[in-house]
C-alpha cells in the first residue's frame, strides 16, 4: 500500500490566517503513522481572541514563547513534509493558514500538492448530516481531543486510511482517483 502523505491542522489566534498559533503534522507511509511533530506558534500580533481560547485552549501565556512560523518552517515543518502530499479537513482553511503565514514572513512558498479529507469523507460516505471532524470522528467511534492540532491530525489521518480501506485504494492517487476528489496544489 503506497499510502504516503502527511496531514496537517492549524489552530489560529484570531480570523486573520496568519494568526497560526500552533500546528500539527502526522508523517503516514505505506497506510502507517511514522512520525509526528507539534508545536506552539508565537502569531505575529501577540494576541489570542477570548472566543477562539474558548475553542482551542490557547491564551496569550501558552504561545509569548513559543517560536514564531519562521523559525519553525525552515528547522522542522518543511522537512518533515519533504516531497509527501498534503491533507487537511477543510484544506481550504488550512492551506489558506499555510499561505498567510509564508507570505507574511516573506517565505518561498513551495508547490505543495494536497487535498481535503472532508471533500473525500463527502464522497466515500455520502449522506451524513454533517462533515466537521467531530461529528465524523463520533459516527466512526474516533476517540480525540478536538481542536487540538496534532489530534486534528491524526483525525484526519484516520479518515483518510479508512476511505482508502473502503474503496481498495492502495495509494493516494488510486483512492482521489477513485473518490473524484483532487489534488490541488498550493502555489
Amino acid at each position: 500500500m503506497k499510502m504516503n502523505f502527511v496531514t496537517i491542522d492549524f489552530e489560529t489566534a484570531k480570523y486573520s490566517r496568519e494568526s497560526a498559533c500552533s500546528v500539527g503534522l502526522v508523517k503516514y507511509q505505506d497506510g502507517k503513522t511514522v512520525d509526528t511533530f507539534y508545536s506552539l506558534i508565537r502569531p505575529p500580533v501577540l494576541y489570542i481572541r477570548p472566543d477562539f481560547t474558548e475553542i482551542h485552549g490557547l491564551t496569550v501565556d501558552d504561545v509569548k514563547d513559543a517560536p514564531s512560523f519562521a523559525d519553525l518552517w525552515e528547522s522542522a515543518v518543511k522537512p518533515f513534509i519533504g516531497g509527501l502530499p498534503l491533507a487537511a479537513h477543510n484544506a481550504p482553511f488550512d492551506m489558506g493558514v499555510l499561505w498567510a503565514v509564508l507570505e507574511w514572513y516573506e517565505l518561498e512558498i513551495p508547490e505543495l500538492s494536497y487535498f481535503c479529507t472532508c471533500s473525500l469523507a463527502r464522497h466515500t460516505w455520502p449522506g451524513f448530516e454533517s462533515y466537521a471532524l467531530t461529528a465524523l470522528a463520533e459516527h466512526f467511534g474516533i476517540v480525540y481531543n478536538a481542536h487540538n492540532a496534532l489530534d486534528d491530525a491524526q483525525t484526519c489521518g484516520k479518515l483518510a486510511l479508512m476511505a482508502a480501506e473502503k474503496f481498495g485504494s492502495g495509494s493516494i492517487a488510486e483512492l482521489l482517483n477513485t473518490a473524484r476528489v483532487e489534488m490541488s496544489v498550493l502555489q
